[in-house]
């Protein structure tokens, strides 16, 4: 059985590349394997610290070497590209994993369940169908202009357009066709959409840190449900500022010679995750005149002096950090915080 201190792998559709390391400083072994010899050669490996790069399929690969035994690392794609020596192929690409994850300071990514990648793909499954029928929404819209039907925006509206097609007598029966076809594809998408937002629904109900969530005011069943699915293990963050800085919703630092000059946030991480918190600190912003407590008066003090969407931001930092500290101590929000007046 063939022994290494820790190997790098190159993920790949349907060859892999190895780099493994028997001894610090000694000759190192490369092998290319497919994909249906992946099992029998790490199986014929005593256990080793093996180093994989978070991309496609990563988290599947990662729990299969767990359960042969071995510890998996996964770090950003980002975070290993310094140490690429020279060129770019499979080969320099598994030197650098394997040379990456030996640095102290390297951070690394926790591996998912299958369950939680399942929670997540819902989630972006429904993110894609909203932004299908919004896409079929404003052709239905811009069709229906050029006939002179116009009505107010937003999806509510849709059946007052569909209404006034329907009873003007002087729109062609090709267009009508077309906005049939557009009708069944809009229903049809809401009827989906509905259906993966029960799913999330109950995925959220059998989560007990998703249900702690749901107590920060402005958090819902769906915000709680992604942030717990993509943030499995809180540990991994030493602070509520690093989580927030994961989400990308601290500044941008462009700091020297001890002057620290700071940007708009980082935008880094989930996109999908930050938005849902923005949205969630914007409802937060419009019910705030109705609320007491720490957090609607710290709200209120920040919206004396700056623009309410810079506000909407700073909430969301600091919503993401109460939710780290619940995730991490397991104790509840506290109501009082945020109570109505």
């Amino acid at each position: 059985m063939q022994k290494f201190i820790r190997i790098g792998v190159d993920l790949g559709k349907n060859y892999f590349q190895a780099h493994g390391l028997p001894v610090e400083g000694g000759a190192v072994v490369n092998r290319k394997i497919r994909r249906s010899k992946m099992h029998e050669f790490f199986v014929g490996i005593a256990p080793c610290r093996i180093g994989m790069e978070a991309c496609g399929s990563a988290h599947f690969w990662a729990r299969e070497l767990v359960a042969m035994g071995h510890e998996v690392v996964l770090m950003p794609p980002s975070y290993t590209k310094p140490y690429v020596k020279r060129g770019k192929n499979d080969a320099v690409d598994a030197e650098a994993i394997c040379e990456a994850m030996s640095r102290p300071g390297m951070r690394f990514v926790p591996i998912k369940s299958a369950e939680q990648q399942g929670t997540l793909m819902l989630h972006k499954t429904r993110e894609l169908l909203i932004k299908q029928r919004t896409m079929s929404v404003n052709a239905l819209r811009s069709h229906l202009t050029e006939f002179g039907l116009v009505v107010a925006k937003g999806i509510g509206h849709i059946d007052e357009l569909l209404a006034l097609a329907e009873n003007d007598t002087t729109i062609p029966a090709a267009a009508r066709a077309a906005v049939k076809v557009l009708t069944e594809v809009i229903d049809g998408l809401s009827q989906e959409i509905d259906e993966l937002e029960t799913k999330i629904a109950e995925a959220h109900a059998q989560s007990e840190t998703s249900r702690l969530l749901v107590g920060v005011p402005g958090v819902g069943k769906l915000v709680a449900s992604a942030i717990t699915a993509a943030a499995p293990d809180p540990t991994i963050f030493k602070s509520g500022r690093d989580f927030a800085a994961w989400l990308g919703l601290t500044p941008r630092q462009n700091s020297s010679g001890g002057k620290q000059t700071l940007g708009g946030i980082t935008k880094q991480g989930d996109r999908h995750l930050r938005k849902l918190l923005v949205l969630s600190a914007t409802s937060l912003l419009r019910c705030v005149g109705k609320r007491s407590g720490a957090l609607a008066e710290w709200i209120k003090a920040l919206l004396a002096k700056k623009p309410a969407r810079l506000v909407t931001v700073a909430l969301a930092n600091k919503l993401a950090r109460m939710m780290w500290a619940i995730m991490s101590t397991g104790k509840a929000f506290r109501t009082e915080l945020f109570a109505k007046a």
